[in-house]
């Protein structure tokens, strides 16, 4: 709660944490869909395996961020 964390699940019972920030201009990003991490502001697109860049305007990845899965229980590590 009150981190701003993006958890996609790229593989199934595979799950990966990216800062939900955004790169191009530090806009929160909005949705997760069709594989990709997206931010509204401008139109930046990110992989939702590793936060690379798959549409700018945005040129850096979103960093990750470390976490655990226990059941069904995502914490930040």
């Amino acid at each position: 709660k009150g981190e701003e964390v993006v958890v996609t699940q790229p593989e199934q019972g595979r799950f990966k944490a990216f800062s939900a920030i955004c790169t191009h201009q530090r806009c929160l990003v909005s949705t997760v869909s069709d594989g990709t991490i997206n931010c509204a502001c401008h139109g930046s697109k990110f992989q939702i395996a590793d936060g690379a860049v798959s549409q700018g305007p945005a040129t850096r990845p979103l960093p990750a961020e470390q976490i655990t899965v226990e059941g069904n229980a995502i914490r930040m590590a």
